[in-house]
């Protein structure tokens, strides 16, 4: 009962703080699964073997996408239902979110392997980086049901209210991962095909982890056996809040794709990997905004639940103003030593080094204003706002970026590939904005709409006070 109690009545700065210290700590050791991989195998593959491999990320990307679909769709609803007390349904919105991620992973995993060579191609392989591409992307696929499971089960942990926990869970993950590395890089001599290794070992370590949390007593909804299937109604909820996160992963992917044709077109093999480069730095800043969003969701899911509408406005107004000194911060450090963090990835290439830092210069410029977007739509994904949500993903990542790549790059070369990024931030934030007020001017209405459902079991209050 406690941590239901602290939702609805505890100071949002306070919890705030508390959620956003270990959701930092997950997703920044979460995101160097792919940085640390991209420094190895920068510093000890070469720079070709980098190009290679950010071939892969528009497939990862794709992987993570259908892992947020369930995991973030689970656990909005989750933390809704929670907020309604009732614990029965959180439980079996649990249950039909596992089957999902065991289906759905598995079928990820045998349509991309049949289907990789064309894949790679589309997203940029040359002869050049194809091995290496091949030979990373061949280990990674046996591991989509680790990443998939546990990437989606860790999210429901922090909806749960349990932010430590899933902290702890991406320590432990993200530590293996850097631990073997290493090994099997470099003393083992194993190249691209070790950091796969290592990959998939962490990623098995993280379902483990998950899954015996959620069948332990430190859980706060457990993961049942008779829980354990597709209810259809439920599926339709977890689809609907997820689809926008997922849109968003999607549309990343197939907009990265695109990204690493132009760049082959207008700078090489060597752009690639620059845009490799680029995109570790970046995913640290994201990361920490994102982290303020999973630190926030939980309390607007639940109060949102619970008709709090002042608790709800009091978490929105802190994640935009934490997530805009963020974004401001992190443009003053890279705009003052983009060199320095372009030779962690590689310090053999002069041309990569140039490229890298020009492309890290013009991307951040519209990084100011990317906590504000980042906030505002997952805000409209923590209220079950889902189409709302996704519009204002699809608004950034299609509507905007893709025309502004096919016309910026015959205007400026590859500068013009770089500039479409912080125009498309700009305008993204303003449509953004828009949707925001008018959200915040009809939230007393919103929060009345929700009904609230109490679960004619006695689990939830068990379940809580244990």
């Amino acid at each position: 009962m406690e941590k239901v109690e602290e939702l609805r009545s505890a100071g949002i700065g306070r919890l705030m703080f508390k959620y956003f210290v270990p959701a930092f700590v997950g997703v920044f050791v979460n995101a160097l699964y792919n940085i640390v991989d991209r420094i190895f195998i920068g510093q000890g593959v070469g720079a070709e073997a980098l190009s290679g491999i950010s071939v892969i990320f528009p497939v990862m990307l794709i992987m993570m996408g259908f892992g947020m679909l369930i995991g973030i769709g689970t656990g909005v609803y989750v933390s809704i239902n929670l907020g309604k007390k009732n614990t029965l349904r959180a439980e079996q919105t649990l249950g039909t979110g596992f089957a999902l991620m065991v289906l759905v992973s598995v079928l990820i995993m045998v349509v991309t392997y049949l289907l990789k060579e064309p894949i790679l191609r589309s997203f940029g392989s040359t002869n050049e980086t194809f091995q290496y591409a091949n030979d990373y992307l061949n280990i990674i696929l046996a591991g989509t049901p680790f990443m998939v499971i546990g990437f989606s089960l860790n999210n429901v942990i922090r909806s749960e209210g349990n932010a430590r926990i899933a902290m702890y869970s991406m320590l432990i993950s993200a530590g293996t991962n850097i631990v073997l590395d290493p090994i099997f890089i470099f003393w083992l001599g194993m190249g691209v095909k070790g950091a796969a290794y290592a990959t998939v070992i962490s990623m098995f370590v993280l379902m483990v982890w998950v899954l015996i949390h959620f069948r332990g007593r430190r859980s706060v909804i457990i993961l049942k056996n008779e829980n354990i299937r597709v209810k259809w109604n439920i599926l339709v909820e977890i689809v609907a809040i997820g689809m926008a996160p997922f849109t968003m992963q999607i549309a990343n992917s197939f907009v990265q794709g695109l990204i690493n044709k132009k760049l082959i077109e207008f700078g090489g093999d060597l752009a690639v990997g620059a845009m490799g480069i680029v995109n570790s730095v970046l995913s640290m800043v994201i990361m920490a905004i994102v982290a303020i969003t999973m630190a926030s969701q939980p309390i607007i899911g639940f109060n949102y639940g619970a008709k709090s509408e002042e608790r709800v406005k009091e978490a929105l107004r802190i994640s935009l103003i934490a997530a805009t000194l963020i974004a401001v911060a992190s443009f003053a450090f890279i705009e003052a030593i983009p060199g320095v963090l372009v030779r962690l990835f590689n310090t053999d290439s002069a041309e990569l080094y140039k490229i890298s830092v020009h492309g890290l210069r013009l991307v951040i410029l519209g990084l100011p204003l990317v906590g504000f977007q980042i906030v505002a739509s997952h805000f409209f994904q923590a209220v079950g706002k889902a189409k709302i949500a996704m519009f204002a993903t699809l608004f950034r990542q299609v509507i905007t970026l893709i025309p502004l790549l096919f016309i910026l790059p015959e205007l400026w070369g590859i500068s013009g590939i770089w500039l479409a990024y912080p125009i498309s931030d700009t305008l993204s934030a303003l449509v953004v904005s828009i949707f925001l007020i008018r959200a915040w001017r009809r939230l007393p209405q919103m929060t009345q709409d929700q009904g609230v459902v109490v679960s004619t079991k006695v689990i939830s209050v068990e379940r809580f006070e244990e």
